[in-house]
């Protein structure tokens, strides 16, 4: 199915659109969208051309993506009774389908590896106690698998992966965070909602004994940062495949 703007409903520019008339209604976005299975790119894309539709879509359409690519998730991640990921569902939405790479000189190494969508990412809150120090094991954090980025010369092969706590806001790791003074990283934010960035290993916060059995990582190449906003991204080197795996792999 294919949506078509006529000339007189298309915007041409994004922040400076106000148009409110002209457009489909609510209903009938809502209904198409639906019968699109709420294709991430397709929002994404109508999004940058019509302000109109981008407010629609924070609102209403990342919520109905979200609850269809991961419902179990989600409705663990609202079910105490706080908005537990402050509205920015656009945001959730990117972090279930987009990993983020890194820029030159950025967030965690000095190789480029840049940011692209994923098809599909496992995220699961057994994985998430993997990467929480004992005390704080009673917060509910959900931890993708890595996204694996191989032969990147000096770095190896490269591990990102991402997550998102539940009720961050409450949680012990947050409180931990603040008890600590933990550091924010200087230039870098968090890439799916623009926060400030908690240092995770400078706060000594990463069981890395159980964080690289999970992500079949090194212990001394693992780390990973925490937004005000509760969003997760990390980086590690990943061991290299034995004998077996590979031929499994084949």
């Amino acid at each position: 199915m294919t949506i078509i703007l006529t000339k007189k409903h298309r915007c041409t520019h994004s922040s400076t659109c106000v148009c409110t008339k002209g457009h489909l209604t609510e209903e009938a976005i809502f209904l198409v969208f639906n019968n699109l299975n709420w294709n991430p790119k397709s929002i994404a894309s109508l999004s940058c051309a019509c302000k109109w539709f981008d407010d629609l879509a924070k609102r209403v359409l990342w919520k109905e993506f979200c609850m269809t690519r991961a419902p179990k998730m989600m409705l663990d991640l609202q079910s105490s009774g706080i908005h537990s990921i402050d509205g920015n569902w656009r945001a959730l939405g990117k972090l279930l389908i987009y990993c983020s790479g890194n820029k030159k000189d950025g967030l965690f190494t000095s190789t480029q590896i840049p940011g692209h969508f994923v098809y599909r990412t496992r995220f699961s809150r057994t994985s998430g106690n993997s990467f929480l120090l004992p005390n704080c094991r009673t917060d509910v954090l959900y931890m993708s698998d890595p996204c694996e980025h191989l032969d990147q010369g000096e770095e190896g092969d490269v591990g990102f992966f991402r997550g998102i706590f539940k009720s961050f806001g409450n949680s012990k790791v947050r409180k931990m965070l603040i008890t600590r003074s933990a550091p924010f990283h200087p230039t870098e934010v968090c890439p799916y909602c623009k926060a400030k960035l908690w240092n995770m290993l400078a706060a000594k916060m990463v069981p890395l004994s159980s964080a690289s059995c999970r992500l079949g990582a090194y212990e001394d190449c693992i780390e990973y940062y925490v937004c005000l906003n509760g969003h997760v991204l990390g980086i590690c080197t990943l061991l290299p495949l034995s004998d077996s795996d590979e031929a499994t792999e084949e």
